[in-house]
């Protein structure tokens, strides 16, 4: 029997000046998951993150629901009860101010507790992600940290007041495969110390390989395929899905040219009759020229194609 979920998205709609970006999305977060968000630059990942957390750029406007644990007032509920893991570290914590003083602003921004409280919980959240002599360390300024402590950092303003849920929005874009295994890590020890669910968005197929219990792959902000991991990526339905893992150079053929997906995603402004992707797509037909496929259920999970049975 599968779990409540924590997180409900139904139908989500996001537009700029009337132009949607994301395309009625819909999907589900349980307790203690990790669903991946994958797919091309420009398919509406991040924007899909930043309307889970009720932050989305001035300008846009977003329909649909978003529902958290039976609430709808997302940024009430932002770093109470669901928080963010921003790529730069270093940019998303104040140059002015010692890590240990922002940690337990954070803490008193949404709980009633003494400084000396709120003080403690961050030096606790900052052994918490390994940082050495967090006591001392807790007094430093973001310079005085390196590039990995600054990462164990922002992880532990995100979990320092023990979300339901983090959304952690390309964490590993630019490191090397090193601390790239370090990051996911960290962030896997940390949901499972405060007992959250994870939202990973990300360009990393591999990551998604080895932490995510679903992946949902996004196309022209659509969904395109959505199941459990290990079967999107080792059988997938979507001929958009199966693209993309043809083009990790792991599973290229010995000795031959790489395969790419041909042309580039459409933009929002500009989306093709039918199917977003069937200008790319070797298995296109008329129909998918005429019209859009729906979501539908296929082997245990979704699947928006006209022809998923030849995929």
């Amino acid at each position: 029997m599968e779990a409540e979920a924590l997180l409900s998205v139904r139908d989500l709609r996001i537009a700029f000046s009337g132009v949607e970006a994301v395309r009625g999305l819909s999907f589900d977060v349980r307790p203690r998951e990790v669903l991946a968000i994958v797919g091309e630059s420009g398919a509406g990942k991040s924007l899909t993150a930043r309307a889970l957390l009720g932050m989305l750029p001035r300008g846009a406007t977003r329909s649909g629901s978003i529902e958290l644990l039976g609430t709808t007032d997302l940024a009430a509920a932002r770093g109470r009860r669901i928080a963010l893991v921003p790529q730069d570290a270093l940019s998303a914590l104040s140059t002015v101010h010692p890590v240990g003083d922002q940690l337990a602003a954070a803490v008193r921004s949404v709980a009633r507790v003494s400084r000396r409280q709120a003080r403690a919980r961050a030096v606790a959240a900052l052994e918490r992600v390994g940082i050495p002599d967090a006591a001392r360390r807790a007094r430093s300024y973001p310079h005085e940290y390196s590039g990995g402590m600054r990462q164990r950092a922002v992880v532990a303003m995100a979990t320092v007041n023990e979300p339901d849920v983090l959304v952690a929005d390309e964490p590993t874009t630019a490191l090397d495969e090193e601390r790239r295994d370090r990051v996911l890590r960290v962030l896997a020890e940390q949901r499972e110390a405060v007992g959250a669910a994870l939202v990973l968005v990300t360009h990393d197929l591999d990551a998604v390989r080895e932490h995510a219990d679903r992946a949902l792959v996004m196309y022209a902000g659509r969904l395109t395929e959505l199941g459990p991991a290990q079967r999107v990526l080792t059988r997938p339905l979507a001929p958009y899905t199966a693209g993309l893992l043809a083009s990790l150079p792991q599973n290229a053929p010995a000795r031959r040219r790489l395969p790419t997906l041909p042309g580039t995603p459409p933009a929002p402004g500009a989306l093709p009759p039918g199917c977003a992707f069937a200008p790319r797509c070797g298995r296109s037909t008329d129909s998918c020229r005429r019209e859009e496929p729906e979501p539908q259920q296929a082997d245990g999970r979704l699947v928006a194609c006209h022809h998923w049975e030849a995929a």
